[in-house]
């Protein structure tokens, strides 16, 4: 079930319902720009953030209106997951679970409950009306685009690059599990920073930092304490599909 409305403002489920209907016809997703998009929420994601000013004033939304995006990171997630199961010599079955778990739970069910949490106190807490503006709210399909901005550079790192280094950061001693808990750290600490920079592109929303320094205050602190437990978060995280 999708969101209900905050505060009597409409929902905008025709656009939803739009957006759905677009991820069944390829051919009025513009791919090259979505790699274009992909490229810079790594390197500049600031970048990204400021073409939704433009697409506001043309399409008179935030939230893309092309879901090529999410097609392209569901494709990604598919193929790691079918080289992961390869490397630990799981089953057909097993993959198959995997990659459904990925992309069903990982990527969506998680994606859905954070763009929902973070739109709901971003239109209950966070909104400011000026005298002379327009009233706006938070979208709940931008919401879910600043998610999926967010967790494919976060897919990158702890699903790609992780996959050539995985033995290694496995290991049980304290150089590996600091350095394995290090890389996860860094990767949820740029999460939440481009999850900040999606809403504080808003200019109608006032203290959006919180939602980068509360996340990365919890994540400091879990990392310290799990360094002299040994608590590897690779380990943790791996265990939840190969037991």
């Amino acid at each position: 079930m999708l969101p209900s409305p905050v505060g009597g403002r409409s929902f905008q489920g025709s656009k939803v319902v739009e957006y759905l209907r677009r991820l069944v016809n390829q051919s009025q997703m513009d791919f090259d720009y979505t790699f274009w998009q992909m490229l810079y929420l790594c390197i500049s994601p600031s970048r990204v953030y400021r073409q939704t000013s433009y697409h506001k004033q043309t399409k008179n939304q935030w939230a893309r209106d092309d879901p090529a995006f999410v097609v392209i990171l569901v494709y990604f997630l598919v193929i790691s997951a079918l080289a992961y199961g390869i490397a630990f010599g799981a089953s057909a079955g097993a993959v198959l679970k995997l990659m459904l778990a990925v992309v069903l739970r990982d990527f969506l069910a998680t994606g859905v409950l954070i763009a929902t949490i973070f739109w709901w106190i971003s239109n209950k807490y966070l909104r400011v009306q000026g005298i002379h503006s327009v009233e706006q709210d938070v979208e709940w399909l931008y919401a879910f685009d600043i998610h999926c901005n967010a967790f494919f550079p976060a897919f990158l790192v702890v699903v790609v690059v992780q996959y050539f280094f995985v033995h290694l950061m496995l290991g049980t001693g304290i150089v590996a599990v600091t350095i394995g808990n290090a890389v996860y750290s860094l990767v949820i600490v740029y999460y939440y920073y481009v999850t900040f920079l999606g809403y504080n592109a808003l200019p109608f929303l006032s203290q959006t930092i919180y939602f980068f320094w509360y996340p990365v205050a919890i994540v400091v602190v879990t990392f310290v304490l799990s360094i002299p437990l040994k608590l590897s978060y690779c380990q943790f995280f791996l265990g939840l599909y190969f037991s």
